[in-house]
């Protein structure tokens, strides 16, 4: 026990290293949504908070923040702060916000221990305690700051595990329903609850078809099933959906066939073969055909919801770019380089498949989920990279398998010899040459290999992992860092230089920030729910000053905030993300004068020098990045208006604008706003 408290105090301690290089602040972009509201909840209150109705969010539209939200994260955030402060530990709800990832991570690495242990033993339980303690595939989501859903859903998603599988082995209503209880939790904090709600009854479903069904799992699925079922439709943002959507549906059919299967049971125990078969070939066909006869009906009535756009996505990676590019156009929805899968687990790429080994060759109910969701796991997150951290806890557990089996296997070899050896019995002779030596050599290496995947994931997270996106750092020539604080530079100017009433309208990356930091009015915000709306934004960064300006009034924009790095050479800015803004802009019908084609070279390329489209030289978010742009030097022997992301000379340099002004540019240039005129003041 003390080297798995040893391996949850690592796990915290290497999340806690963002906070010691920069001050406490949250990352991300989203995270500032879940600080905002946790904060409401805090102040106002469970109630208030459920009905809150936000106007600051998706203006004019607003938006109901009890009904679109899983309340999870927030709901544990208020509980711990009212906590500690009825304990009379003074802290601050935003310090909570920054340290629950860490603290939750700590958690999961308890979990795993205890998940590990039920498939394999204690001390394949501790290696996978102290591989996801450290893997970056994890701390990429749990780092202190980095405060999003997944800090704590991670922990559910393995705790639901744990539970299941120690149900699956007892058979008891006990375990049962603390599996449910653990599914509530998870479907109160992710999205990703649908994952487990999928590989669940899929495991159940694997058992009947190998002949493994029995009275626990029955006991074990169908109180799960109808438990967490009633308390996942009491989150507001769930509802229905358990019992509307297709995706639940498998959930539904295999607890249908739980209760076929276990009838089917009793009447084989009270017939005679013969007599059975002709039954039940007469009422498996009778049910087959009935239940999807209703399957079909209530599809075309419209009583089951079809797959959602993100689940057609998994199954097909090209769907969302031809059909819904605002979730082709999230990063983390891209798929996965391979590349990325080394960088994230290192030496559990390789250690996977030996786990999985050792798994096959001992089938269990248990390794037989665990089996499951390895393999259903390594498929999505190679479909979608945001799914690596689906990913990191099984590559974990399977490796933790791997390498305590490999070593209890050669460190029996090496105490045999040496009995052997003291003893001269011949009971103890081997067959092997050098049984020792190859032991020793084979103990020497994987020790090795370990002390590299530590020394690979420290690396990752000093160097990957450590930096909140809202404070930028660099390296100068002489290797001192440098700092870019624009983001909050920004973000203050605007809330106390602009009126509270001010509406801006910026990507939609960036709409959490500015409610939660400048405490302004935005039109498009990360929850992307009304791609009409983000659409007619894009339509506005991609049309000429003209067309723009009457997009603006229609929505009443008061300012406009650009994203640009090609001063400092911040490749993640709006130009690079611009494509992106046209594709959406276009996709609706008050786009369909956009065409992607329009912005490219006749040679079919994205330029933005002398080269480039006249229609992407003179559409307004090409302005406002590059006004008096065009007069900077950026770099040293190169013409003014060098764009250091693009590594070109702009194309359009002495432009003016029209329906804009310059309202604030951050010191970097990061960061531009721009006022919206008014009316009579147009051509000033």
């Amino acid at each position: 026990m003390a080297v798995l408290s040893l391996a949850a105090l690592l796990s915290f301690s290497c999340r806690l290293f963002s906070v010691l290089r920069f001050e406490s602040v949250i990352h991300e972009f989203d995270p500032y949504f879940n600080y905002r509201t946790t904060k409401y909840l805090a102040e106002e209150g469970f109630y208030n908070f459920h009905n809150w109705f936000d106007d600051r969010a998706w203006y004019p539209l607003g938006r109901i923040i009890g009904g679109t939200i899983y309340p999870g994260l927030m709901v544990t955030s208020a509980i711990l702060y009212h906590a500690m402060n009825w304990l009379h530990i003074t802290v601050d709800v935003r310090n909570v916000c920054v340290f629950l990832a860490p603290l939750f991570s700590s958690l999961t690495t308890l979990v795993t221990y205890h998940l590990t242990k039920e498939l394999k033993g204690p001390g394949a339980g501790l290696v996978a305690a102290v591989m996801i303690a450290i893997v970056p595939g994890y701390i990429s989501r749990s780092v202190a700051g980095s405060y999003d859903n997944e800090g704590i859903a991670i922990f559910c998603m393995l705790l639901t595990y744990y539970m299941w599988i120690k149900a699956v082995k007892t058979g008891t209503l006990f375990w049962s329903t603390m599996a449910a209880l653990a599914y509530f939790y998870m479907v109160s904090s992710w999205g990703g609850y649908v994952f487990l709600i999928n590989i669940i009854p899929l495991h159940v479903l694997t058992l009947m078809i190998t002949g493994r069904f029995s009275h626990r799992v029955y006991v074990a699925y169908s109180t799960l099933y109808v438990i967490g079922t009633i308390l996942s439709m009491q989150i507001s943002f769930v509802g229905f959906q358990p019992v509307s959507t297709s995706e639940h549906m498998g959930a539904f059919g295999v607890f249908g066939l739980c209760q076929i299967h276990a009838f089917v049971d009793y009447v084989r125990s009270r017939l005679n073969k013969e007599h059975f078969d002709v039954l039940f070939r007469a009422v498996f066909s009778t049910v087959a055909i009935a239940g999807i006869l209703v399957l079909v009906v209530l599809t075309a009535l419209g009583k089951i919801a079809p797959w959602t756009g993100r689940f057609y996505s998994l199954l097909d990676p090209s769907y969302a770019k031809n059909n819904i590019p605002i979730i082709a156009s999230v990063s983390e929805h891209q798929p996965t380089a391979w590349s990325s899968f080394y960088f994230d687990l290192q030496m559990l790429v390789f250690m996977f498949p030996v786990g999985l080994y050792f798994c096959f060759s001992k089938l269990t109910d248990e390794n037989i989920f665990i089996i499951l969701y390895g393999v259903l796991s390594i498929y999505f997150a190679g479909v979608m990279v945001r799914l690596m951290l689906v990913l990191a806890p099984v590559m974990c557990i399977l490796s933790g398998i791997a390498v305590s089996s490999l070593l209890v296997t050669y460190m029996r070899q090496i105490d045999e010899v040496k009995v052997e050896r003291k003893t001269r019995n011949s009971k103890f002779e081997g067959n092997y040459f050098m049984r020792s030596e190859v032991a020793t050599a084979f103990v020497c290496v994987m020790s090795v290999f370990l002390v590299m995947y530590t020394l690979h994931c420290t690396w990752v997270t000093s160097e990957a992992y450590s930096s909140p996106s809202i404070v930028l750092s660099a390296r100068g020539h002489d290797g001192s860092r440098i700092i870019f604080d624009d983001f909050r530079e920004a973000y203050y100017w605007l809330r106390h230089n602009t009126p509270e009433d001010a509406k801006v309208m910026s990507w939609w990356d960036y709409g959490y920030q500015i409610t939660a930091m400048a405490n302004r009015t935005i039109l498009v915000d990360n929850n992307t729910w009304n791609n009409t709306h983000i659409s007619r934004v894009g339509q506005a960064m991609a049309s000429t000053e003209d067309k723009a300006y009457e997009i603006m009034r229609e929505l009443d924009v008061d300012y406009v905030l650009v994203i640009f790095g090609g001063l400092t050479g911040y490749s993640s800015d709006d130009i690079n993300k611009f494509l992106w803004m046209v594709r959406i802009g276009g996709s609706t019908d008050k786009g369909a004068h956009i065409k992607e084609h329009d912005y490219y070279t006749p040679s079919g390329e994205f330029r933005v020098d002398k080269e480039g489209s006249p229609t992407l030289l003179n559409c307004l978010m090409y302005k406002m990045c590059y006004y008096r742009f065009g007069q900077v030097y950026t770099e040293g022997g190169k013409p003014p208006g060098y764009d250091r992301v693009r590594n070109v000379e702009i194309g359009n340099k002495d432009f003016e604008l029209d329906v804009l002004e310059e309202a604030y540019t951050t010191e970097h240039w990061i960061v531009r706003i721009y006022k919206v005129k008014d009316l009579p003041n147009r051509g000033a």
